[in-house]
């Protein structure tokens, strides 16, 4: 069986995935939330990402377990995050460190091709990224965490479309913080338009 494409994003209650100039203060990530995540993405088979996530992520994790502030969930996350295989799409970016490929632009044929190589699922991130493999019908499942907060304004993780996509809900999570996991899956004999 091929290994899924899994849209994995953070979302404010009314679907931003960040406010004005990149703004991540409003995500409720905690303990609780953090080793969850910690143990999705070690379950992982690699990461996907567009550069500007690419780079959000580089600035902080490769050394963030050597910070004294770091909480024993964040030291274990830069670890996964560093040993991770990544793939940053970008036309400008040139190298990238800490396992990473970078790839110019989104085929079709190359990610059916990753899909098919051994290993866990992938998770695809940033909004950017998410519409160009949802034009080209590459996501096969989604877990977005909806955050407890209105934000109001800022980057939204749906683009405007005209197509239907079809989803069936596969699970649902909780945490303490009110954070919700929602888990989707591709239906796609639901998809219209």
């Amino acid at each position: 069986m091929a290994r899924q494409i899994v849209l994995w994003m953070s979302v404010s209650l009314d679907g931003y995935i960040e406010g004005p100039d990149h703004d991540l203060s409003w995500s409720r990530v905690d303990e609780e939330l953090h080793q969850h995540m910690n143990d999705e993405l070690r379950a992982m088979g690699g990461l996907l990402a567009g550069r500007v996530t690419h780079e959000l992520m580089a600035d902080f994790w490769p050394t963030a377990d050597a910070d004294p502030e770091s909480t024993p969930t964040m030291v274990e996350f830069a670890g996964i995050w560093r040993d991770i295989p990544k793939t940053v799409y970008s036309r400008t970016l040139r190298r990238a460190d800490w396992n990473t490929t970078v790839v110019r632009e989104v085929d079709a044929d190359e990610v059916r091709a990753l899909k098919e190589q051994p290993g866990g699922d992938l998770a695809l991130s940033g909004a950017d990224l998410a519409a160009a493999f949802m034009a080209q019908d590459l996501v096969d499942a989604y877990r977005i965490y909806v955050h407890p907060v209105l934000i109001g304004r800022g980057k939204p993780l749906f683009p405007a479309t005209d197509v239907v996509t079809g989803l069936k809900l596969a699970g649902s999570r909780t945490f303490g913080n009110g954070v919700v996991l929602l888990r989707y899956e591709r239906d796609r004999d639901r998809d219209a338009g």
